[in-house]
């Protein structure tokens, strides 16, 4: 599985970082980043549920 953000579009609202930090933080620019690829921690596939704009993408 990967993980992405697509960084046009996100709004730096901080749901996925606060949702499983683990996994996701926000950089200098107010944007989601991917800071580990185990996803052990949370389902990631809700985290990019729960995205406002849709800017994570999950890929099997």
């Amino acid at each position: 599985m990967t993980v992405r953000i697509e960084r046009d579009t996100c709004i730096g609202c901080g749901v996925c970082a606060s949702t499983c930090p683990d996994v996701f933080e926000l950089d200098d620019e107010g944007k989601a980043v991917v800071i580990s690829d185990d996803y052990s921690s949370c389902d990631v596939k809700d985290v990019a549920e729960s995205c406002p704009v849709g800017a994570i993408i999950v890929e099997d």
